[in-house]
């Protein structure tokens, strides 16, 4: 089948947990169909990755947008328009020509959107539509507002409004929408009404290569996070970490050490490790497997958004024990005291974390568990084959209203 796939990122290198995704799935279906990618780049610099790319793709193209979110063009765009400001700082129009020239020039048998905000680039067409959710975005953008400063928070609201009224004009306009957990699968279909046209493709890990480094603990207690900061809930589950849980846990274990690490962290997000002699914030490393590896328990305190959390099952897949929020794991059918450990609590969260740290058959229990349940339930192969169920079942149903047409 030729799909044509729609991006707002370059699906490499590999710095967030879209691109992870993307290009996992690339690699799994290229074999299987001909996938041709349209994708949004931020500066020219990301160009270097595309041969990467065209190893999966029959051919890529990509398209600039502004490189900083808030330019007074996005901003007034967004002010003075229907879309909400996630639509308007990744709207590219040029992309709108070029994929109906594409459509024009080649029949596609699908096309696969990933993310809510790049529908608005298609043209009219016949041909049938998957949309991918990684995350339900207006919730996390709620959760935001409710917790911004009280002058400002109107404003945002309005374009939170917006943001839900667009997600969900596009869950309708699809043909197929694809979400990451079974629980998004019933949230949204009671905003819709309609849960036979949503699928579950949950994200996945790449087991073997998590495999390929050795684990090197560091002689002191280290408590790692992870988590690319251009994601509200990251920056607020760090916030939630060092501010809450962190005291606590210092009491606990006053020899622990707290390593960050995550694309583009905040300046109060490294102002933590500035103050902190025990706090260090690495930001973007070249092989998030060492952070993994070199971390004695992850701990994700996330409070808002839905999706999949990879670092969740890329730290499990490491032998690397977990502490989260209860929503950080929703989704993941884990077994708690079995798999990971969690709570709400930011003083339990320490006590759990300190338990961990402190008890080796614990530790080696969660660490062994939690590697096997990735590797049974969350291995690309697997994911990948349901997506290409999805992908052949769709295309049955567009070459049918091809020839009734």
């Amino acid at each position: 089948m030729k799909i044509l796939m729609l991006t707002p990122y370059l699906p490499y290198p590999l710095l967030s947990g879209g691109q992870i995704r993307t290009y996992n799935l690339l690699k799994k279906l290229a074999h299987k169909h001909e996938i041709t990618l349209f994708a949004l780049i931020k500066n020219e610099n990301e160009k270097q990755y595309i041969a990467e790319l065209e190893k999966y793709c029959r051919k890529v193209r990509v398209f600039k947008r502004s490189e900083e979110p808030f330019t007074l063009k996005n901003v007034f765009r967004a002010v003075f328009s229907s879309y909400p400001f996630l639509v308007t700082r990744n709207h590219v129009p040029e992309t709108i020509a070029a994929i109906k020239a594409e459509l024009a020039l080649e029949k596609y048998d699908l096309i696969h959107a990933e993310t809510f905000y790049m529908m608005p680039h298609l043209p009219e067409n016949n041909i049938p539509t998957i949309l991918a959710e990684q995350t339900i975005e207006y919730l996390g953008y709620e959760s935001y507002v409710k917790k911004t400063n009280k002058l400002i928070a109107p404003l945002l609201a309005i374009d939170v409004q917006k943001i839900k009224h667009w997600e969900r004009h596009y869950w309708q306009l699809c043909d197929k929408l694809i979400v990451m957990s079974q629980e998004d699968k019933q949230f949204i279909s009671q905003q819709i009404n309609n849960e036979k046209k949503i699928e579950v493709v949950a994200n996945g890990v790449d087991s073997a290569w998590f495999d390929g480094e050795k684990r090197k603990l560091p002689p002191v207690p280290t408590v790692l996070s992870v988590g690319t900061f251009k994601w509200l809930p990251n920056v607020e589950a760090v916030d939630f970490l060092v501010k809450k849980v962190w005291p606590h846990l210092q009491q606990l274990v006053p020899t622990a050490k707290l390593l960050i690490v995550g694309n583009a962290p905040t300046k109060k997000v490294k102002h933590y490790g500035e103050v902190d002699k025990n706090i260090t914030v690495l930001g973007r490393i070249p092989d998030i497997r060492t952070a993994f590896k070199q971390a004695h328990v992850l701990v994700a305190p996330v409070f808002s958004g839905k999706g999949t959390r990879y670092k969740i099952l890329e730290a499990m897949a490491s032998g690397t024990p977990v502490v989260a929020s209860k929503i950080a794991v929703e989704g993941l059918d884990v077994k708690l005291g079995i798999h990971l450990l969690a709570s709400n609590s930011a003083k339990t969260m320490a006590e759990l974390v300190a338990k961990l740290l402190n008890n080796e058959k614990l530790w080696k229990k969660l660490s062994v568990n939690g590697r096997q349940f990735v590797q049974q339930n969350f291995d690309w192969q697997s994911i990948s084959e349901k997506l290409d169920m999805i992908y052949k079942t769709l295309g049955k149903k567009g070459e049918i209203y091809d020839k009734k047409s």
